[in-house]
């Protein structure tokens, strides 16, 4: 429910993913899709989907029997979880309607915010339509972002920050490399904070989420 350039997102390259994870807009709980948008490459992904066999081949009496191609894995999810996904499909439109609504909202409310010069907004490019995965407001420098977490967690309101930049994990400092310092990576990791969205939000809760947050940065 997502595009650039007028493109649905997974349909740009040969190959694209969705995930369906507990956190994500439409969600199974755990698991994922594969788009395959070049034909060359679906045999493969099926052999690698099938633990690496020809299963599928066989099943369509392509094969009289199917054997280990190579590398695969257990990636069918169960009828339970594909049930549980097709409904959140067959709703996708709604889902992310109600959370567009909701992220737009907290888009006005802290408007004031931002002119003041404590926070700034998520900026969308005119050629892009997102949908609403989350809401991310950044501090200006020198707020100490953990005293802000505090305050809203102590208001009841979980909110958290993002991930560690990828060239400071651990992984990423044993098997990857960087060019130059990251700086601006640096500062906006440790500046970014996440707000409270998905689409049983009320409006009465978004109006305490910005006043919690409003009251934590005048103490900053």
């Amino acid at each position: 429910m997502s595009s650039y350039k007028g493109r649905p997102l997974g349909t740009i390259g040969h190959l694209g993913c969705y995930s369906f994870h507990e956190t994500k807009n439409v969600i199974s709980g755990e698991g994922g899709a594969l788009l395959v948008n070049a034909p060359q490459f679906m045999l493969q992904a099926e052999i690698i989907r099938e633990k690496g066999t020809d299963r599928g081949r066989f099943f369509r009496g392509e094969v009289d029997k199917y054997t280990w191609q190579e590398v695969g894995s257990s990636f069918l999810p169960s009828e339970l979880s594909a049930a549980f996904l097709w409904a959140q499909l067959e709703e996708a439109d709604g889902i992310t309607r109600k959370r567009l609504e909701r992220w737009h909202r907290y888009h006005d409310l802290l408007e004031p915010l931002e002119n003041q010069g404590s926070l700034r907004r998520p900026i969308v490019p005119m050629d892009c339509q997102h949908n609403a995965h989350m809401y991310y407001v950044l501090l200006s420098p020198g707020i100490d972002r953990q005293a802000v977490l505090d305050d809203l967690n102590n208001d009841g309101i979980n909110a958290v920050f993002h991930y560690v930049p990828l060239h400071s994990s651990l992984a990423g400092q044993k098997y990857g490399r960087q060019s130059g310092d990251l700086s601006i990576t640096d500062s906006i990791s440790e500046r970014l904070i996440r707000l409270p969205l998905w689409i049983g939000l009320t409006l009465d809760q978004q109006d305490y989420v910005v006043q919690s947050l409003s009251s934590a940065l005048c103490k900053k």
